[in-house]
C-alpha cells in the first residue's frame, strides 16, 4: 500500500502542469480538470494529500484545498471521511479552453514555457518559490513603512535593506564589509554592467575571465568597452599562473571569477590559488569581481567563505536572488570596496538602476524574520536529494559516462566517455525527446572543435521526472551515435 501511495503522488506531480495563466487556484483547477478529462487521471485515482501536493507543486496548501473543495462540489472529485480524495466515477467534462498564448492575448510577447524534462543549467526550482513568505513579508513591510520610505529609490538601496543584507552576508558568506558597502542592484547581470562601466571609465581595457564561463557576463563586459581575456580553468578553479601571465601580457588589472563554485566546471578555487589571486590583485592594485553565483548551495560541507573576506579593498562581490529564489525577483547586490563606491555611483546614472523600494523592504523583512534562511535550508535538502537521484540514474542508464563537479549548486558536468557522439548531436536528439541539456562548448570562449561533455542542470527538474529524463537522455545519446 505504501508503494502504491508513493507512486500515486509521483504520478500526480507529473500529471499536473500549471500553465502560468491566472491565479494559482485557477491554474491548478484547470490542470486537474484537464487530467481527468483526457483520462490521464482515471476514475477512482487517488489524489495526494493537500499538504503533499502543495509541497511538490510549490503552492500554498490553501490553493490545493480550495481546488479540491470546488471540484468535489461539482462532482469531478469525491471525498469520503477517512479516505483519500479521488477522481469520481463516470466523469464527463467539456473541453476547457486555455487563454491565448500569442499576441492576441494582450500584454506583449509571452514567456516561453520550460521544457518538460528540464536538465538545462542555471534555473532554480520554480515550483518552490516561497510565494506565501514573500507576500507576507511584503504586507508586513508596507504596514510599517513610513511615507518617506516610499518617496523613491535611493542610490545604493534603502538603508534598512542594505543593513539586513549586509548582516546576512557577514553571517552566511563571512563577508568583511560595513552596511554601506552593500549596493542593491537589479540582478547580478545589471550589477556586472555597473562594474564594467566603472572599470572602463577608470581606464581599464581588459577583463580576465574564466574559460569556460557564463557568456552573458563576458558580453556585458565587452559592451562596456572591456576586452575579455580567457584564462583556463581546471579541477582546482582558475589557473593562477595562467591568470598572472595573461595579465602581464595584456596589462589587465581586473578579473571576473567564480571562486566558490565555478560555472560550468563545478570546481572550487583551491586555497593556495585563492591566496595567489588575492596577492596578484594587491600587487597590481587591481580588482577581482567575485561572482557568488550559487555559492549558498554546498552539500558536502559548509559553503566556503567569500574570497572578498581575504581582500576587502580589492575584491567586489556580486550576488542575486536569481538562484536562491527566482530570476523574476530582479534583485541583486554588490559588496563594493571603498575606492569603487563613487565610480559605481557615477556609472549608475547611465547603465543601471536598483530594485523597487517595496521589493527591497520586502526582502529585508524576509531576512530579518528568518524566512529566507529557512527557505535556503529546505532548498539545500531538496537539491542535495535531487542531485543524488540524478547521479544514481545516470550511473544506471549511462554507465560509461562520468559525472564531474563538486556536490554543490544546481548543475554538474557529464563526460559521455570514449567513442560517444558529439554533444551537439546529443543536444538535438535530446530536444526531440523533450529534454533540455547544454553542450559545454556553449560556455567556452574558444569553443573546442568537438565535445563529449554535457552540462546538466537539476534545479528545475521535478523529482518525479529524474528517472525518465535520464532514460530519454540515454536514448538521445544512442540515437545521436547512429
Amino acid at each position: 500500500m505504501a508503494a502504491d501511495q508513493t507512486n500515486s503522488r509521483l504520478a500526480w506531480e507529473t500529471l499536473l502542469e500549471l500553465d502560468g495563466a491566472g491565479s494559482r487556484v485557477a491554474q491548478l483547477e484547470r490542470a486537474v480538470r484537464d487530467a481527468v478529462r483526457t483520462g490521464r487521471a482515471p476514475a477512482g485515482a487517488a489524489l495526494p494529500a493537500s499538504r503533499r501536493l502543495a509541497e511538490v507543486l510549490g503552492v500554498s496548501r490553501w490553493v490545493v484545498t480550495e481546488v479540491y473543495g470546488q471540484l468535489v462540489a461539482e462532482g469531478v472529485l469525491e471525498a469520503r471521511t477517512g479516505s483519500a480524495t479521488r477522481v469520481a466515477a463516470q466523469v464527463a467534462l467539456p473541453e476547457v479552453g486555455r487563454p491565448a498564448r500569442g499576441p492576441e492575448a494582450g500584454g506583449g510577447p509571452q514567456l516561453a514555457r520550460r521544457p518538460r524534462f528540464d536538465l538545462a543549467p542555471g534555473v532554480p526550482d520554480l515550483r518552490h518559490v516561497p510565494r506565501d513568505a514573500w507576500l507576507r513579508a511584503a504586507r508586513e513591510a508596507l504596514a510599517v513603512a513610513a511615507g518617506d520610505d516610499l518617496g523613491g529609490v535611493p542610490w545604493g538601496g534603502h538603508p534598512r535593506a542594505r543593513a539586513a543584507l549586509a548582516a546576512h552576508l557577514r553571517r552566511a558568506r563571512m563577508v568583511a564589509a560595513p552596511d554601506e558597502a552593500v549596493v542593491l542592484t537589479h540582478g547580478a547581470t545589471r550589477g556586472m554592467a555597473l562594474v564594467a562601466a566603472a572599470l572602463a571609465a577608470a581606464g581599464h581595457r581588459h577583463l580576465l575571465v574564466e574559460d569556460p564561463s557564463w557568456p552573458v557576463l563576458r558580453e556585458v563586459a565587452r559592451r562596456a568597452g572591456l576586452e575579455p581575456v580567457p584564462v583556463p580553468v581546471d579541477d582546482d578553479g582558475v589557473d593562477a599562473d595562467a591568470l598572472a601571465a595573461a595579465a602581464a601580457r595584456t596589462g589587465a588589472r581586473a578579473a571576473l571569477l567564480t571562486p566558490a563554485h565555478q560555472f560550468p566546471t563545478g570546481s572550487a578555487l583551491a586555497p593556495e590559488r585563492r591566496q595567489r589571486v588575492v596577492a596578484w590583485a594587491r600587487a597590481v592594485d587591481g580588482l577581482v569581481v567575485e561572482d557568488d553565483y550559487d555559492a549558498e548551495f554546498r552539500y558536502d560541507r559548509r559553503p566556503v567563505a567569500a574570497l572578498q573576506r581575504l581582500a576587502p579593498q580589492h575584491v567586489l562581490l556580486l550576488g542575486s536572488l536569481s538562484k536562491t529564489l527566482a530570476p523574476a525577483f530582479g534583485t541583486g547586490w554588490a559588496v563594493v570596496p571603498p575606492r569603487w563606491r563613487t565610480p559605481l555611483e557615477r556609472a549608475a546614472r547611465d547603465v543601471a538602476d536598483g530594485p523597487s523600494t517595496v521589493d527591497q523592504l520586502t526582502f529585508a523583512r524576509l531576512l530579518d524574520g528568518g524566512a529566507y534562511d529557512r527557505h535556503l535550508r529546505a532548498t539545500r535538502v531538496r537539491y542535495r536529494r535531487r542531485r543524488d537521484a540524478l547521479v544514481a540514474a545516470l550511473g544506471r542508464a549511462l554507465p560509461e559516462a562520468r559525472v564531474r563537479g563538486l556536490p554543490a549548486g544546481l548543475h554538474l558536468l557529464l563526460d559521455l566517455g570514449a567513442g560517444a557522439p558529439d554533444t551537439a548531436a546529443v543536444v538535438r536528439a535530446a530536444a526531440d525527446r523533450e529534454v533540455a541539456v547544454a553542450d559545454l562548448r556553449r560556455y567556452q570562449a574558444r569553443p573546442a572543435p568537438r565535445s563529449g561533455t554535457l552540462v546538466l542542470g537539476y534545479g528545475n527538474l521535478a523529482d518525479a521526472r529524474v528517472d525518465e529524463a535520464v532514460t530519454r537522455l540515454a536514448e538521445a545519446v544512442s540515437a545521436a551515435g547512429r
